[in-house]
């Protein structure tokens, strides 16, 4: 069996204050979940939430996945309640998701006080549960909610869960730390027992870690040295309370210190840029001393770790660090991050590793804009028009030349307020007056450059405001803050493209992200830059 990444950050992931997640967002992460490789993606609950209900509806037209397979999430029938007749286990099948992660109690505890039900009825309701999927060609993963409580509790009661599930059908059965108290040693030991009382590999179960002792990572590596193949993780660590084991954390200690082939070729070195990616869209500082993709984990300060690392970088590191996509930082003479940037292109189109030249200006500009409050990890779109108009030739067609732009807010009377846009501007040789009203000063603009621009790029027409999101930089206060705002563009024919604008004026921070947006996607839709 090979390991099964299993990622839950739109679901588990979604679950810690201050995260909520639009069906936009979720789309979007499930991209960059793709992309780095992971096997499985838990979008929600399809069925108990109605934002889940829509992600699984637009993912299958909207969600062209390489690596992964959409898990919809739910819990087994209700007690007393046939499971035909179950709505949820209906909206289970009606998310057409091929994987179906079930949610069970396994603490008898848990079964007698929370569900009011009996052991025996519990039982039912996970071995009819499970082979009703199975039966509708679903693969099917159960969750033991609570395992390691219940199994120091009653080992018997948790252990006749597991094997109730693999009777039924299950391909794994997860271990669940729900309320995140154990630690590595515990873990191995509940491990050992489990397969001796039931005489089952290691292979059949997973693992799924909460962080309240700070160990979720150690737990999950633990019970994968103990022979579990498939471990559950969130972006970032992102979860409830202290959160969840850290997806990022997890997979590169497995296959950078253990050898073992987690991820698929080519996938780890995206390590930093999905992690910082995902943190935008959640509206998350990225933690800068999360260890492999935080900006300080490879980062030294001058004076005997400087020395040593003139001499072999790899004395003061302990990998390297552009093996997860990371740079190494000297913080009194900051490196340039060269590598990032030249892959980074690369995954974009362009090729920058024979324009040295090339590389080193947008290297250079980066830094620059970085220093100001910029941030390119969840924009690619920005970032692609930034390296494209430092190569001579390949420069982005600029749709318009900006004369002024003005926009007004009323308040009025009766309560309701009112904002107006007006933009001039040069197309060609042409000057272009337009004015629009929004719901806002942001939408306003949009509407009135659209406008503006319409006659001579028709593509527009197909363009839609999708995101908008707005971050006062940290170190920054008050009415002067400086913010960034990055800006969601969807396109009929295009997955969507992200832009960043950075100011101390929100508007016009606003109005480069916008800028930006609309030029790559004229661009792109006119063919004349290349990716």
């Amino acid at each position: 069996m090979e390991f099964q990444v299993f990622d839950t950050t739109l679901r588990d992931g979604a679950q810690r204050e201050g995260i909520s997640f639009s069906v936009a967002d979720k789309l979007a992460v499930a991209r960059l979940l793709d992309e780095f490789g992971v096997g499985f993606i838990e979008g929600g609950w399809p069925g108990a939430m109605p934002k889940d209900t829509e992600f699984f509806r637009r993912a299958r037209d909207e969600l062209d996945l390489t690596h992964a397979k959409l898990v919809a999430f739910g819990s087994t029938r209700k007690a007393g309640v046939d499971v035909a007749d179950d709505p949820q286990i209906r909206a289970l099948l009606d998310s057409e998701a091929p994987v179906v992660c079930l949610v069970a109690k396994s603490d008898i505890r848990h079964v007698e006080r929370a569900l009011r039900t009996t052991g025996d009825e519990n039982l039912a309701m996970v071995r009819d549960s499970v082979a009703h999927f199975v039966a509708n060609g679903r693969r099917v993963f159960l969750d033991c909610e609570h395992f390691f409580d219940g199994y120091r509790f009653d080992p018997d009661y948790t252990a006749s869960v597991v094997r109730a599930a693999l009777d039924a059908g299950a391909e794994v059965v997860v271990m669940c730390d729900t309320n995140g108290g154990m630690l590595p040693s515990r873990v191995t030991a509940a491990i050992s027992d489990l397969t001796a009382r039931l005489g089952i590999g290691a292979a059949r179960l997973g693992i799924h870690c909460q962080n309240d002792t700070s160990c979720a990572v150690a737990n999950t590596i633990a019970a994968v040295e103990a022979g579990v193949k498939h471990f559950q993780c969130t972006a970032n660590g992102y979860g409830e309370r202290p959160g969840n084991a850290d997806l990022f954390a997890v997979v590169s200690n497995l296959q950078l210190k253990l050898g073992l082939p987690v991820l698929p070729d080519g996938c780890l070195e995206k390590a930093v840029r999905v992690a910082h990616g995902i943190a935008e869209i959640a509206n998350i500082a990225p933690d800068t001393h999360q260890a492999y993709v935080g900006a300080a984990a490879f980062a030294h300060k001058a004076g005997l770790h400087a020395s040593a690392i003139k001499v072999d970088p790899v004395l003061y590191n302990h990998v390297d660090p552009a093996v997860v996509g990371n740079d190494m930082r000297i913080l009194v003479t900051e490196m340039a991050g060269r590598a990032s940037i030249e892959l980074k292109s690369r995954e974009l189109g362009v090729d920058l590793a024979g324009q040295p030249e090339a590389l080193s200006r947008v290297t250079k500009r980066v830094k620059e804009l970085e220093a100001d409050g910029w941030s390119f990890e969840a924009a690619d779109a920005s970032f692609e028009l930034l390296v494209r108009s430092e190569l001579p030739g390949a420069e982005p067609a600029r749709p318009f030349s900006l004369e002024s732009y003005r926009v007004i807010v009323e308040h009025r009377e009766d309560g309701a307020v009112i904002s107006e846009a007006t933009v001039k501007l040069r197309v060609g040789d042409r000057r272009v007056i337009a004015t629009a009203e929004g719901n806002g000063p942001v939408n306003a603009l949009d509407e009135a450059l659209r406008q503006a621009l319409s006659a001579h790029y028709p593509a527009l027409a197909t363009f839609e405001l999708a995101d908008y999101k707005v971050r006062i930089l940290e170190g920054s206060h008050g009415t002067s803050a400086v913010t960034r705002v990055l800006v969601g563009t969807k396109a009929a024919a295009d997955g969507g493209w992200t832009t960043v604008g950075v100011h101390e004026n929100v508007v016009e921070a606003s109005w480069h992200a916008l800028v930006d947006a609309l030029t790559y996607g004229v661009n792109h839709a006119t063919a004349s830059l290349t990716r």
